[in-house]
């Protein structure tokens, strides 16, 4: 009797890779030309990212670089939460931060779709901010990947420990 296969669905970012984004966005943003003279810039604040700009657009067209950056390196726009610029005195100021880990509403809705429409011996279970999926049949787990590939969520997700 083989013993079951499984992976775990996780949403992690790369922290280095968000970090070499931030630094190439905040040099265009530097070099830009549309960019002189309206303070704008971008960095670390703490754990969040911190946007600066003299106008609600300008702010705007940062957090569209910096997206742009992350899209290149492979980091989905999924990961990165951000609200409306904010005035803050003479300045408007966006903060953004990276979404790590599965929230337990999104666990809950995959497990639920796996239950419903996924092969009939997928088993998956919360385990934290990530989520187990296992089943004798590696042929069923690689329905399931795919089927959560497609899946409409608000996390990026990626399969490790496929064993």
């Amino acid at each position: 009797m083989p013993a079951d296969s499984s992976f775990d669905v996780v949403s992690k970012v790369e922290r280095q890779e968000v970090d070499n984004a931030l630094n190439q966005a905040s040099k265009e943003v530097d070099q830009r030309y549309d960019f002189k003279g309206v303070g704008a810039s971008i960095e670390w604040s703490g754990e969040t990212i911190l946007i600066k700009a003299n106008s609600e657009e300008r702010a705007k067209a940062v957090l569209d670089v910096f997206q742009s950056k992350l899209v290149k390196r492979g980091i989905s726009l999924k990961s990165l939460d951000h609200g409306d610029p904010q005035p803050s005195g003479k300045e408007f100021r966006l903060a953004c931060t990276i979404k790590e880990g599965i929230s337990q509403e999104t666990a809950k809705k995959l497990t639920k779709l796996l239950r419903d429409e996924g092969p009939k011996s997928v088993k998956a279970q919360i385990q934290g901010d990530e989520l187990r999926v296992s089943s004798k049949s590696r042929d069923d787990l690689q329905a399931a990947i795919a089927m959560l590939k497609g899946a409409d969520v608000d996390a990026a997700l990626q399969f490790v420990n496929y064993r």
